[in-house]
């Protein structure tokens, strides 16, 4: 997780369905989610999450011991994804994202700037953003990244994850808790 709010709860109530899900958070995800009444105690009772807390992000390791199939980056700020595009991984998202791509691992990014106008809720209501030229130009080249597929909505990442599901052929949870 980045530090957007653009579908923030509706990527973690989707991250909720998915089998064994890890939250990697950089440290303007740890800043952002209290702002939108999620704070991180709260999502440590529902998934194990790793924050950004060392300069070689330490967690990254872990996708060499194969525990992990995809990486999803979601949601992604303009930031992140001109970071993604240009091969910068300076944070523990970009670096998941990077080293993924590297060893050949799925990664699906949910770009936040993909529109002439993106409406989205702040944590004081609702903003019309006007996404610049370079944020636009950026998620198109995100989306030439070998093992990278980009997503412009919510819509669209839950059909990405369903089809990466059936692919591995795993399930949605279907437990509320």
């Amino acid at each position: 997780m980045t530090g957007s709010g653009h579908g923030l709860e509706e990527c973690l109530a989707l991250a909720a369905r998915l089998p064994q899900v890890d939250l990697f958070l950089s440290a303007a995800a740890e800043e952002v989610l209290p702002l939108y009444g999620l704070p991180v105690d709260e999502l440590k009772k529902r998934f194990r999450v790793f924050r950004d807390k060392s300069a070689s992000s330490v967690p990254v390791g872990m996708l060499y011991s194969e525990i992990y199939h995809t990486v999803v980056v979601a949601p992604a700020t303009s930031n992140t994804v001109a970071k993604c595009a240009y091969g910068i991984s300076d944070s523990l998202p970009t670096n998941m994202f990077a080293q993924a791509g590297k060893l050949g691992i799925p990664g699906i990014v949910f770009a936040c700037d993909t529109e002439p106008v993106v409406v989205t809720k702040s944590p004081h209501g609702w903003v019309s953003l006007r996404p610049r030229r370079i944020e636009l130009d950026n998620v198109e080249r995100l989306r030439a990244i070998d093992f990278c597929q980009v997503v412009c909505s919510v819509d669209e990442l839950q059909a990405a994850l369903e089809a990466r599901l059936q692919q591995l052929s795993l399930r949605w949870n279907t437990s509320s808790s």
